[in-house]
């Protein structure tokens, strides 16, 4: 797709948007009868909601959306319903569901279901909280979901559940691993009901790649787009994503405090620490006793070794809540950073405590175990991150790093190429899967991964060093002294002055290539390179004694300055590399 192509899309989906958006004060109204709504049923997805309305423009006095009215059904059952409500806010589920059996409204139906469904979670968290770590957690099951399902399977038969009812029953089919069924109740959810966003959130959560996503018939409403933005971020689909969290800023949500979550945890998948900082410390200033998103938050400061902005995170998450899984996963990044893995493990086990379905908190522990050397509780930690979401490409290339240390290069490929699948574009990944095929000696297949990593943006700058050490083996010199003068440039190129060791590898490689194929002034200016690296400097000066010696016998740098073209293009036996002239030192410095 061409870039005049990508930005009329663009265009063509704010237009779209700015259709379904153009009248703002109508979005308002239908966002507080929803809000009200799940207030009345006990759903905290209504918090969405709220900071969407929020986002809005006030309403006038007489625009401001009635109560819904009551049925005759709702009158019968108010006075049960009021009081099961009050025992239901102080957590007293079995109590809630008592008072109301045999109300036969839809609202006093729903949250009889619902205290159910809670009390079970209830009991099953308070059965494992102590008896068992969090790894045997996954062990322990809701005793109460057997029942309702079958309850629920007959009302729904019936045609008798609303857009609300149908959305526990699927999180109810969603806990027994019925996926398939769940999912085809979740989309009958939205269109029942598609201003509650918690059906769209359990949706999304179930779905594994673009073509099921593609599959499904969904509402048109203008929730679906926050969806359809959500679910691009999960698929790592992050150029989409971006794209519609832009359109719905331009449409007149600039002021979501979610929106700006969601653009800056986009930014996190991809990598882009700087934006994605910005727009965090935005929120922080515009929310700043928010907890939500600050786990993610923290993982950025960590990969910066952002040690003083780590410790006032923790300590405010601390001073505001705790017991907050967001607040455990930043302490324990924060312990990590200082390498105190031991405490950072106890930390996200704390996490696991208060949520064992925390993706972020098994996957962050499954590292520490790493860096402790426990692999078989780092490798049990990746599976339970995989158990809750399969689209964790960070669980995947975890445990091909754990069997790599264990050295299992067959097991290691197979979860290197899992995460490859989820990160495509991941130089990491294909630099990992390089690895692999080399110690399975597979060269061909390390070459073309090596070098598609170089091509999709070498993040950590190794890729095009492990393919040149690797023609260096095969002693396919030409192959290596190309490698090595694309790295050279890049590094150059950008001004950075790392991986010196690699910089002086390089150079001395090049200095003896250039010298055994007589281009002794290119050679001399590798040598002379050479002599700015310490671990280096010798070889640099004992290279231009040689040069010298040669050039005192009267013997001629060769004519040809031209490295010949040493890969063939799309070759199944080799890589494409472009042409490349001897390397020009002379407008670089190291």
């Amino acid at each position: 797709m061409t870039h005049s192509s990508s930005l009329e899309d663009t265009r063509n989906m704010a237009a779209t948007l700015s259709g379904e958006f153009a009248d703002l004060a109508q979005i308002k109204k239908q966002l507080i009868s929803v809000i009200a709504q799940c207030k009345e049923r006990g759903l905290v997805h209504s918090v969405k909601a709220s900071e969407l309305a929020f986002s809005l423009p006030s309403l006038p006095l007489d625009e401001v959306p009635p109560a819904l009215p009551l049925t005759e059904e709702d009158a019968l059952d108010l006075d049960a319903l009021c009081l099961a409500k009050s025992y239901f806010d102080l957590k007293e589920y079995d109590r809630a569901a008592y008072f109301l059996r045999g109300c036969r409204s839809q609202k006093a139906y729903f949250l009889y279901m619902y205290s159910r469904y809670l009390s079970g979670e209830k009991k099953k968290d308070d059965e494992t909280v102590d008896s068992l770590g969090p790894l045997e957690k996954g062990q322990v099951r809701n005793e109460a979901l057997r029942e309702l399902r079958v309850e629920l399977s007959k009302k729904h038969s019936a045609g008798e559940l609303d857009g609300f009812a149908l959305y526990l029953y699927g999180v109810v089919l969603r806990k027994l691993d019925l996926l398939k069924e769940a999912v085809n109740i979740f989309v009958a959810a939205t269109h029942a009901l598609p201003l509650h966003w918690g059906a769209w959130l359990e949706l999304c959560n179930l779905i594994t790649n673009t073509e099921m996503l593609k599959s499904l018939s969904l509402p048109d409403c203008w929730v679906r787009d926050f969806f359809m933005a959500h679910v691009y971020t999960e698929l790592q689909m992050i150029k989409e994503a971006l794209q519609k969290y832009q359109s719905l800023t331009e449409a007149g949500l600039t002021k979501s405090t979610y929106i700006i979550s969601q653009i800056a945890v986009a930014y996190h998948n991809i990598r882009d620490i700087d934006q994605a900082l910005g727009l965090f410390n935005e929120l922080r200033e515009q929310d700043p006793f928010r907890i939500e998103n600050m786990d993610t938050f923290s993982n950025l400061l960590y990969v910066r070794s952002m040690k003083p902005e780590l410790s006032y995170l923790a300590h405010n998450l601390v001073e505001i809540d705790k017991y907050r899984v967001e607040t455990c996963c930043v302490i324990g990044n924060y312990y990590s950073l200082r390498s105190q893995h031991e405490k950072a493990a106890l930390y996200f086990q704390r996490a696991l405590k208060l949520n064992p379905r925390c993706l972020g908190a098994w996957t962050l522990m499954g590292h520490e175990y790493m860096e402790m050397k426990n692999t078989s509780a780092a490798i049990q930690a990746y599976r339970h991150a995989i158990e809750v979401n399969k689209r964790d490409y960070r669980a995947w290339y975890g445990l091909g790093q754990t069997y790599e240390i264990l050295k299992m290069p067959f097991y290691s490929l197979y979860y290197y190429r899992k995460a490859h699948q989820l990160r495509p574009n991941d130089s990491r990944m294909l630099v990992a899967l390089g690895e692999c095929y080399e110690k399975l000696s597979q060269q061909i297949e390390a070459k073309k991964c090596y070098w598609r990593a170089y091509s999709v943006g070498d993040v950590e700058r190794m890729a095009l060093l492990k393919l040149a050490k690797l023609h260096e083996q095969l002693n396919e010199s030409d192959d290596a002294a190309q490698c090595y003068i694309i790295y050279i440039q890049d590094i150059f190129s950008c001004g950075e002055q790392l991986e010196h060791a690699e910089v002086s590898t390089a150079l001395r490689y090049l200095g003896q290539y250039y010298f055994k194929n007589k281009l002794y002034d290119e050679a001399s200016l590798c040598a002379q390179r050479c002599c700015d690296y310490n671990d280096a400097r010798e070889e640099g000066k004992a290279l231009l004694r040689q040069i010298s010696a040669v050039r005192e016998q009267g013997e001629s740098s060769s004519t040809d300055l031209s490295l010949p073209i040493v890969f063939n293009p799309l070759s199944n036996t080799t890589t494409p590399v472009r042409r490349v002239a001897p390397l020009d030192l002379s407008s670089v410095t190291p």
